[in-house]
């Protein structure tokens, strides 16, 4: 089982750095009035830790509704 989770932890993080080689081109991205300028890669690990964050919070959420019935 160790040797499954170092295998299966070496792989995401091949395929991570892959995904950050293949995407260092900076865009340009507008927030409400401000212009921001990135890599791509960034801009992706931007945007997948808000959308963890914000299933989190909506688990939490729903997770003590359901508790108090």
């Amino acid at each position: 089982m160790k040797k499954f989770k170092i295998i299966t932890i070496a792989v995401v993080s091949l395929l991570v750095l892959i995904v950050i080689l293949q995407n260092t081109q900076s865009v340009e991205t507008k927030l409400l009035f401000v212009k921001i300028t990135m890599p791509r890669a960034f801009l992706l690990m931007l945007t997948f830790f808000f959308g963890f964050i914000a299933g989190l919070l909506a688990t939490l959420r729903l997770g003590t509704k359901t508790n108090k019935d």
